[in-house]
């Protein structure tokens, strides 16, 4: 009998969770700041490719709630979710900004975020599952499932302007918890960058829902963010496309290693090919060290530089090589936890659980060089 149990439990661990998408949104500023102006991407090496276009970080929060909740209750959270969102964009605009080919187009090296009030895409959905049985997946089989948390379209190559490079998802689970998933171009921002941005919103969530308690009946002044049955029902046919999506998006995962250095390091190749380095070491030896590499380093007053390089002595055409460089650089292993996603709170309560992903391009390492500010720089 204790078998049958056993072998029940997991099968139910392994069964597919639907998750219905139930409104697609865009959360656009409230008000235009930075119109007109650009943040310039300067590729050195080879064009971008149209997989190289779909790096991104992505990041779920996992919140209790109050028991199950009722409908009206998950779409007024919903409602503040966007108010707060729409607030946050004021003051990072670039957020809400889009991907672009600078010049004539024609050159996959020249590239910007163009700053518009295009707007944040905004996911509302629900899964059919509890939050804990959610939780007990491990492995494959999580990153299957929390990629459905955080939906993601893949940028178009020839017109990557109509794509949006941001992506916030508010899924509700059947015992009343919910997650909020966050899928970001590495292009627009790196992942300390939207840790940042998030924590602007979340204080702007506060605030705004603290004021309205003084507002006599304040939901009405949202009712238009509120999609009608009939429309939910219509998106919800959608449900299994959002499988197949996941399913690609868990094999291009790979497992990510934090390292924080001082802001004397200058040099960011160096940086990067120390950080290789010690990487494939904590993962398992130098023989898993990828033949090649691509450093994203952003400096807030240039831009990003995207630069692509060997770790041996292989020609790359004009890739440069960063073999032997690095050695004596101080860094350390950091923490996901150190960035500070796990006090993020909201509705007065903070996250049961954090998870982070950062998809590179297949079979090619990915250095990502964050500016920390006072707290130096950090490389994953």
């Amino acid at each position: 009998m204790a078998h049958r149990s056993k072998e029940h439990a997991e099968m139910a661990a392994s069964a597919p969770m639907l998750v219905h998408v139930e409104s697609l949104q865009t959360a656009v500023p409230m008000r235009m700041a930075g119109a007109g102006k650009s943040l310039p991407i300067a590729v050195s090496g080879p064009p971008l490719t149209a997989a190289e276009l779909q790096r991104r970080f992505r990041a779920v929060l996992y919140y209790r709630g109050a028991g199950a909740e009722v409908e009206a209750a998950a779409r007024e959270r919903a409602a503040w979710v966007k108010e707060s969102l729409c607030a946050a964009l004021v003051d990072h605009p670039e957020m809400a900004g889009r991907l672009r080919r600078r010049g004539d187009g024609n050159d996959g090296r020249l590239w910007e975020v163009k700053l518009r009030d295009t707007g944040v895409r905004l996911v509302q959905a629900s899964v059919e599952a509890t939050m804990a049985e959610f939780l007990e997946a491990r492995g494959v089989d999580r990153e299957r499932k929390e990629a459905a948390l955080a939906l993601w379209t893949d940028v178009d190559v020839h017109e990557p302007d109509i794509c949006a490079p941001l992506f916030m998802q508010l899924t509700r689970f059947l015992d009343g918890g919910y997650a909020v998933g966050v899928s970001c171009s590495l292009l627009l921002a790196d992942p300390l960058s939207l840790i940042g941005f998030l924590k602007s919103w979340a204080r702007k969530n506060t605030e705004m829902q603290a004021q309205s308690k003084h507002v006599a009946h304040p939901v009405i002044q949202y009712t238009h963010y509120i999609q009608s049955p009939g429309a939910a029902k219509r998106v919800k046919s959608g449900t299994s496309t959002l499988g197949t999506a996941t399913a690609t998006a868990a094999e291009d995962s790979a497992t990510t290693v934090l390292f924080g250095a001082p802001d004397t390091t200058s040099d960011h190749r160096a940086l990067a090919a120390a950080c290789v380095g010690m990487a494939s070491k904590r993962l398992g030896g130098a023989a898993k060290e990828p033949p090649r590499f691509t450093v994203m380093a952003r400096d807030s007053s240039k831009g990003l530089h995207v630069q692509t390089c060997g770790t041996v002595d292989v020609d790359y055409g004009d890739r440069e090589a960063c073999h032997g460089h690095g050695h004596g650089l101080a860094a350390r292993v950091a923490q996901w936890s150190e960035a500070g996603l796990e006090d993020l709170a909201l509705e007065g309560s903070k996250p049961v659980h954090v998870s982070y992903s950062i998809s590179p391009s297949a079979d090619e390492g990915l250095v990502v060089v964050m500016p920390a500010g006072g707290a130096g720089s950090w490389s994953a």
